[in-house]
């Protein structure tokens, strides 16, 4: 029975998705809020769900292949997904079950008359598996953005930029389950303390070094329970986040006693770093857009035991005349050094994103900018591994505003450097400008 309600789970997360355009992963959580599975339904729910929308088009070319081309109801088109993503990717689930289960999930999506369809279906896959892995084989070669189930249109933007190995190597790295790395909060504990607590809490970690991190800061949660379960989690003892996202704040270099602005800070892993290195000696203020992502702010920093934040809608803080010796702009962006964490975001861009992004982008540096004292340092940052959302931009705004200089900004690329992409940059003015 666990089963069948880890796949109905999948499916309507799957098909709410779809219907409301919204990501998969928030419609995900709020399912699992509201449903008692066990840690290992949990993860095989979300196994499920993470591979039918990453690899969505090599799927959908499997089902159009044997079908012809034959449209289908949305709920059966996902059942068929499920179905196969379970046939040719994962090892461990009996034939009879994935043909069965897919069966009861028709007759469950009021898809009764189609029940018979996908039966057929199931089972001819299951008895076709050793010929269609050769020719899924063969796409990897002969098209590897279908084969890797990427667009067109992204991967020869990036062939062209990388070269095709580099490319192909970016793809798969996407399409592997992200780990879930540990920030320990120094505000709260220490290392040696917070993994006395892991050791009760049964959580198994593997450290991480990165020469942007304090030594002992940083870890790979091998193994652990749901981590709102966790006293541990809840008490702030540590932040998930990965190692690529505490970039920027290394080059922003906050100190004690200094006034600090994070623009667009929601959901807050950067802000309570950065109360972390000021330990919380000093002005901190953290905005952002909406009130519903500053109450998410307030949420992390409160459970991180943040004491030094202001808490403000940005429009508020950029009309005022405060400036600051650090400014962090953490800008929106196309989100492609985090692809692997957002499931949904290869199919959600397109290429036109770019030149309203960048338009955003400018606009923020600049706020980012006019709030920066004459000493003082402005960092831009983003989740991008697109040149033009970092290096390209931040030389178009060095050289509309001469009065600033670049002094220090790093890449950061999955395939180079084993981490999420990001790219951070420090500027301050000139001396005498």
């Amino acid at each position: 029975m666990s089963g069948r309600k880890t796949r109905q789970i999948a499916l309507q997360s799957l098909l709410r998705s779809q219907q409301t355009q919204q990501a998969v992963e928030p419609i995900l959580a709020r399912q699992f809020r509201s449903a008692a599975l066990s840690p290992a339904d949990s993860g095989l729910c979300r196994e499920l769900v993470s591979g039918c929308v990453r690899w969505r088009r090599l799927l959908d070319w499997l089902i159009e292949r044997a079908t012809k081309g034959r449209k289908q109801k949305p709920a059966v088109r996902e059942i068929l997904r499920l179905g196969l993503y379970q046939i040719f990717f994962l090892n461990r689930i009996p034939e009879h079950a994935i043909v069965d289960e897919s069966v009861r999930l028709a007759k469950t999506e009021s898809c009764l008359g189609q029940a018979g369809f996908i039966n057929a279906m199931m089972r001819r896959f299951i008895r076709e598996r050793e010929p269609i892995f050769r020719d899924l084989s063969g796409l990897q070669e002969e098209r590897p953005a279908l084969g890797q189930s990427h667009p067109d249109w992204l991967f020869k933007q990036w062939e062209q930029r990388w070269g095709r190995e580099k490319t192909i190597r970016l793809m798969e790295w996407n399409n592997q389950p992200a780990p879930t790395c540990a920030r320990i909060n120094h505000l709260a504990t220490d290392s040696e303390r917070l993994k006395e607590r892991w050791e009760e809490e049964g959580v198994e970690t593997t450290p991480i070094d990165c020469d942007w991190a304090k030594p002992n800061s940083l870890f790979h949660l091998r193994k652990h329970q749901p981590l709102d379960s966790l006293g541990s989690f809840r008490d702030g003892l540590f932040y998930v986040q990965d190692p690529s996202s505490l970039m920027s704040v290394a080059l922003l270099d906050p100190q004690p006693g200094q006034a600090v602005l994070d623009l667009c800070a929601a959901p807050g892993g950067k802000t309570c770093l950065i109360a972390e290195q000021m330990n919380n000696n000093g002005q901190l203020t953290a905005t952002d857009a909406s009130e519903s992502r500053l109450e998410l702010l307030r949420e992390n920093c409160n459970r991180m035991k943040v004491t030094c934040a202001t808490l403000v809608q940005a429009d508020k803080v950029t009309a005022d005349g405060a400036k600051f010796d650090r400014v962090l702009v953490d800008v929106p962006c196309t989100n492609t050094g985090v692809m692997r964490r957002r499931l949904d975001l290869r199919w959600r861009l397109n290429p036109g994103e770019y030149g309203t992004l960048s338009r955003t982008q400018l606009d923020l540096l600049g706020q980012a900018a006019t709030k920066t004292k004459p000493d003082g340092h402005l960092v831009y940052s983003t989740c991008s591994i697109e040149p033009e959302e970092n290096g390209q931009l931040v030389a178009r705004f060095v050289k509309a505003n001469p009065e600033w200089q670049l002094t220090d900004e790093r890449s950061l690329n999955p395939i180079e450097n084993h981490t999420d992409g990001a790219y951070a940059a420090r500027l301050i003015r000139r001396v005498g400008d």
